[in-house]
């Protein structure tokens, strides 16, 4: 398979398509139903990459819940190196002694995240848990709470369902991988 989007990006196989994602999410929305039943549950996407994978889960959760959305933006030259962004959209929600889910795109270094769970704690809530669509365990470099995550991921580029290439291709309704990296 080869499907050129523009110019510069060209699709190279489709890694996983609509209905195992949706079968993935359900499993997913099942467990966190299970795992928080009875207690006050706060999800929280992190834009523009999880607006999908948040979308689907949070209505494959079968519990009451509120949600809220943060956005962060990269710090050119640093935040690949350091984890450190600035927050470009906060929560409205008080977290402060409630439990959180925060939904991810990608979790690959885990410096962004790690980030993102410093800002929350501040907010005092009960716990923070992770949840993530993409998870590349072997890039980690820290230890950050990922209990529910869709699939385990390699270092290849991938596009769809969220993710982009230079804001093109997150309207994909599957995950395909990049023919190469721009």
């Amino acid at each position: 398979m080869s499907l050129i989007l523009d110019d510069s990006i060209e699709i190279n196989k489709i890694v996983y398509d609509e209905q195992v994602i949706a079968d993935r999410i359900k499993e997913l929305g099942a467990k966190i139903t299970e795992d928080f039943r009875g207690e006050e549950l706060i999800v929280i996407g992190v834009i523009k990459g999880s607006l999908y994978f948040f979308s689907d889960l949070t209505r494959a959760i079968d519990l009451p819940i509120k949600i809220d959305m943060i956005g962060f933006g990269n710090i050119p030259d640093t935040t690949s190196k350091t984890g450190v962004v600035k927050i470009t959209k906060d929560i409205d929600i008080d977290i402060s002694g409630k439990h959180v889910l925060v939904v991810e795109d990608v979790i690959r270094t885990g410096l962004t995240t790690a980030y993102l769970i410093q800002n929350l704690e501040s907010k005092k809530p009960a716990d923070i848990t992770l949840a993530t669509m993409l998870l590349n365990p072997n890039r980690l470099l820290m230890t950050i709470p990922v209990k529910y995550y869709g699939f385990e991921i390699s270092d290849s580029w991938l596009l769809g369902y969220g993710l982009d290439s230079k804001e093109v291709g997150r309207n994909l309704p599957y995950i395909a991988e990049l023919a190469k990296k721009e």
